[in-house]
Order: structure tokens, then C-alpha cells, then sequence
């Protein structure tokens, strides 16, 4: 689906309820508190203020009504496609800015992070990396300038953790074409996606490979899942295929086996481990306005030993996972990442988030779960990263077996 099938909306530069926002506070001490953001170079940092400009004014301003309504705002895909965000590092941009770039889409709102994640990191990624000439000239134009949206379909109902070894959706090849049988379940955008990368079982030599899938393709149907308590704005979809048929020249050529996406998945563990870094700083921004804003016993509750004390351990947690995550960039740089290293940062990351966002709750007190509140969607958000793109314990269990040569999973 392209976006210009959406109706066109007009962008509203309004201010957001100051009930809901959870934007950097005016006044205080800046929230990147070992000034991380200087490793990036004027340029960079000019790209990012343009960024976060957009995110503040055309983002922000609509994401509490959408997460409320579980609805996906398209009236922003215009202002982002302008920021040139899609396919960053196929142009050379450093591995630091698109981190920062993560962080601060996180910040303002984490499914809006996840969705242009899937798009432009797993979709666009494996196009880019793994495609023939062919399918780079005929999908990425449209993916880079997010008049097309792509997704992902890995993950099944039955299996996610041991999805590599245990995949039951099939291709089965019969000439030039295959036919593809099963379902997929979690997959971000794919209710509007215009082409779904479905990754399947080769019936043939039992190796997983690649198809790019029509969305309108006879016998693909995508149903939202519903009644989520956390990324609300993420359209996931159970993909069920029954008998679609893909053609050969529709299959990635550079994936014959589930070693060759493992690229793929590490880097996007490392985005994701930036998303962790993001809710933490939204859930410090939050609770430190409302601290400051919110009075008991005739002063700010800001001005409590016990609140002072929340407030700096939020502040700890973000500071050290933003210093991962400045090494994990490094090298990816370097091109020395090690899946493990990822495995670690995302671990880490969301261990300290799920702090820092119950410690940002407790902050608000009873405000603290209601959606009319920033920090309620935060909170509700954390739990979703926490488990996503390898949960916790798997995360911990990779970085067990790198450094005792023992794997705690077979």
C-alpha cells in the first residue's frame, strides 16, 4: 500500500497536552548528563536537531490519541520520509547518528521507533544486503522514501526463541515457482505493509530462504492482533498463507540458509537495545516535569530526598546504558560487532529500562497509570521491548554461551 492511498492530512505544528508529554524539560540540567552526544560531529549534530524538530512537532502531538486508539498515524510518514531516516547506513552515515536517531524517536514514542525499525532496518535491510540487482532497483526507491512499507515475517505463533531451528512455514518449489504455506504472527506493519518478507522452510533441503510477498497476493491474509497493552501504535498482524504462490525471481538469492540473515538480526538487536536507551530518557523526562510541576505538603515533590533519589537512579540507568550503546556503535563502525556484544546491550538495556520506567511510575503515583499521562505508555511500552527482538533471558543466555563455550538452549 502506497501512502498516497491514505488521505492526505495536513501536518499540525501544535503543542502537545502538557498532561501527556514527556519531552526534555526547559531549564534543567540536560538529561545526556556525560555529554555522549559531542562524540557526533557538527553535521551530525545539526541532522539530529532537524530530527528531533520533526519528532517534537509532528510526531509527538499525535501519538497519545493514536496509541489510545490502537491506530497508526500515516499524516506522519511524509515528515519523516523528508528526514531521509530509511537506509542510513547503506549511505554512509555513522552507526553513532542512527543510534541517537533511534533514541530520540524512541523518546517521543517507542512504536513509533519499532515501526520505522522494521521498515527500514529488517525490511529495507535485507532487500538492500541480500536482494538481487534486480529487486534493489524495483523495491528500494519506494522503501528508501517510505512511499511503500515493508515488513517482516519470521516470527509464528509456536515459535520465536527457536524460530531458526524450528520454522513451520514451507516453500515448496515447483519450476519457477514456490508455493509458501503457514503463519506468522507478531509482524509489525503488516497490516498496511505493501510487500511482506516472509521467511520459509525449503521443503527441498530444509534450509530457510527469503520471498518478497505481495500484500494482495491470493491466499495471504493479514489480521490485526488486538487487545495489546504496550506499542499500541505497532499495526502487528497473524499472516496466514494458504498456498501462495511466489515467484523464483522473488526469492532472495543471498539467503540460503538462516546464518546468512544473522547480519541482519544482530544489527537490529542493536537497534533495539537504542529503543531501551530512549524510553529510559522519556521515562526520566516525564517524571522529572511532573516532579518539578507537582506539588504535596505546599512544595514540589521534586524537592523530596525520596523522589530526588528515584529521579538520579532513572538518570544513572539511562547514562550507562547510552555509554553501551556509544561502544556498541563504535564497533559497528569498526565492523567488528560480535552477536553476543549485541545479545549484551539489548540485555542490559532492558533490564535497566524495566527499572527506570517503574521507578518513573511511582513518580506520578496513581497518575502514573493513566494514559492521560506520558508515563503509563512508557511503562506499558518497556514491556514490550523487554521481550522483543530476543527476549531478556535468551539475550542473557547468548552472552552465557560466549563466554563459557556451553549453550544453555540446544
Amino acid at each position: 500500500m502506497s501512502i498516497a492511498e491514505h488521505p492526505a492530512v495536513a501536518v499540525h505544528r501544535t503543542p502537545s497536552d502538557s498532561r501527556c508529554t514527556d519531552s526534555p524539560v526547559a531549564g534543567c540540567a540536560s538529561a545526556d548528563f556525560l555529554g555522549y552526544e559531542d562524540l557526533l560531529t557538527p553535521a551530525e549534530r545539526l541532522r539530529l536537531d532537524a530530527a528531533r524538530e520533526v519528532f517534537e512537532l509532528d510526531v509527538r502531538p499525535l501519538v497519545a490519541d493514536h496509541w489510545d486508539r490502537g491506530e497508526f498515524p500515516f499524516e506522519v510518514l511524509a515528515p519523516l520520509a523528508a528526514l531521509d531516516l530509511v537506509g542510513m547506513s547503506a549511505r554512509g552515515e555513522s552507526y553513532l547518528l542512527q543510534g541517537f536517531m533511534h533514541l530520540e524517536l524512541a523518546r517521543v514514542d517507542t512504536s513509533m521507533s519499532t515501526f520505522l525499525g522494521v521498515h527500514s532496518g529488517l525490511f529495507t535491510a535485507a532487500i538492500a544486503q541480500l536482494g538481487s540487482a534486480q529487486q534493489r532497483a524495483h523495491y528500494l526507491p519506494d522503501a528508501l522514501s517510505l512511499r511503500t512499507i515493508g515488513a517482516f515475517a519470521l516470527t509464528e505463533p509456536d515459535h520465536g526463541s527457536d524460530i531458526s531451528r524450528c520454522m513451520e512455514t514451507t516453500a515448496t518449489r515447483r519450476g519457477d515457482f514456490w508455493t509458501l504455506n503457514g503463519v506468522k504472527r507478531w509482524i509489525g506493519n503488516g497490516t498496511f505493509a505493501s510487500t511482506v518478507l516472509v521467511w520459509a522452510r525449503d521443503t527441498a533441503d530444509g534450509q530457510i530462504k527469503g520471498f518478497l510477498v505481495d500484500s494482495t497476493s491470493a491466499g495471504l491474509r493479514a489480521v490485526k492482533i488486538e487487545n495489546k497493552i504496550a506499542l499500541r501504535i505497532v499495526q502487528n498482524a497473524t499472516i496466514t498463507l494458504t498456498n501462495v504462490e511466489v515467484s523464483e525471481q522473488d526469492r532472495l538469492p543471498g539467503a540460503s540458509t538462516f546464518d546468512d540473515i544473522n547480519g541482519l538480526l544482530t544489527s537490529s538487536r542493536a537497534w533495539v537495545a537504542w529503543q531501551t536507551v530512549g524510553l529510559q530518557f522519556a521515562a526520566y523526562d516525564c517524571a522529572l516535569r511532573y516532579a518539578l510541576e507537582r506539588t504535596q505538603f505546599g512544595k514540589p515533590i521534586a524537592s523530596f530526598q525520596l523522589v530526588q533519589d528515584k529521579l538520579v537512579r532513572m538518570l544513572e540507568n539511562a547514562t550507562t546504558s547510552l555509554g553501551t550503546m556509544v561502544r556498541i556503535a563504535q564497533l559497528q563502525q569498526a565492523g567488528t560487532l560480535r552477536p553476543e556484544q549485541a545479545a549484551m546491550a539489548k540485555a542490559s538495556g532492558s533490564a535497566r529500562m524495566r527499572e527506570s520506567a517503574a521507578l518513573g511510575r511511582s513518580v506520578l503515583g496513581g497518575n502514573g497509570i493513566s494514559t492521560d499521562f506520558g508515563m503509563a505508555r512508557v511503562f506499558a511500552d518497556a514491556e514490550a521491548v523487554y521481550s522483543y527482538e530476543g527476549s531478556y533471558e535468551i539475550n542473557t543466555l547468548l552472552v552465557g554461551r560466549a563466554i563459557t563455550g556451553i549453550s544453555a538452549f540446544q
